[in-house]
């Protein structure tokens, strides 16, 4: 599927299915070219003024400079929870595989199957919010956010230049499909599912992306939070 925007419109796409937690992974191709002030997302939300949401979005740049991944994780409709990497290729040229896994245990985010980010479900000892218990549907767009997304709107989308397009292919979900009030998880011992945090190899190839890679974290920005850093940000490791 390709995904196209011009001056008068975007476009986009959403998932039949509403879940409680899934791992969904889909295959990209961005914007190639002078992208900034578009934004290609795939990200994972609920309905209502209190959402959930798990997003991937990837912010265009004018021709030669990187994309930007930026990622976040809303509660009852509350973010500020933004995490920020360069990738470690070019991402307008093929395909790469993006991912998120939502469980009872963490969300882990995913590019070319090495982790970037996890966020831990801290809730029951540190009352941290955690999205468990509004569904989701996954949905993939391409929109123009030229007053934030390029060097925070200082760079405009160049109409010219349109339409944009960025191509999705290769869908897959695999979750508790929730429907009548309730939520079905066929085999809670799928590897998705699985409780264990981070470690091992994964973890290494984290640390790596993050030492290499990440451009901005909000748990390092005390300013930020007048010196009071969010609870989850001091179980970090």
């Amino acid at each position: 599927m390709s995904l196209a925007l011009d001056n008068s419109s975007g476009s986009g796409f959403q998932s039949k299915n509403q879940f409680i937690y899934a791992k969904v992974e889909v295959n990209i191709k961005l914007v190639a070219g002078n992208s900034a002030g578009t934004v290609t997302s795939f990200y994972l939300k609920s309905e209502g003024n209190a959402w959930d949401e798990i997003d991937m979005e990837f912010l265009g740049n004018t021709s030669g400079d990187p994309y930007v991944l930026h990622t976040n994780i809303f509660t009852k409709g509350m973010g500020n929870r933004e995490q920020q990497f360069y990738l470690w290729f070019d991402p307008t040229t093929d395909f790469h595989t993006y991912s998120i896994t939502w469980n009872p245990a963490h969300i882990v985010l995913v590019v070319d199957k090495k982790p970037i980010r996890e966020y831990r479900n801290l809730d029951s000892n540190n009352n941290v919010p955690y999205p468990r218990d509004q569904p989701m549907k996954l949905y993939g767009s391409l929109w123009n956010a030229d007053d934030w997304a390029t060097r925070g709107g200082s760079v405009k989308t160049d109409w010219s230049k349109a339409p944009f397009t960025a191509s999705f292919k290769t869908y897959t979900a695999d979750g508790c499909v929730y429907g009548n009030g309730a939520s079905s998880c066929p085999d809670k011992t799928a590897p998705w599912y699985s409780s264990k945090q981070i470690g091992g190899d994964d973890l290494k190839q984290m640390q790596w992306v993050q030492k290499n890679y990440m451009i901005y974290n909000y748990c390092d920005d005390v300013n930020r939070f007048h010196g009071s850093l969010p609870a989850e940000c001091g179980r970090k490791k």
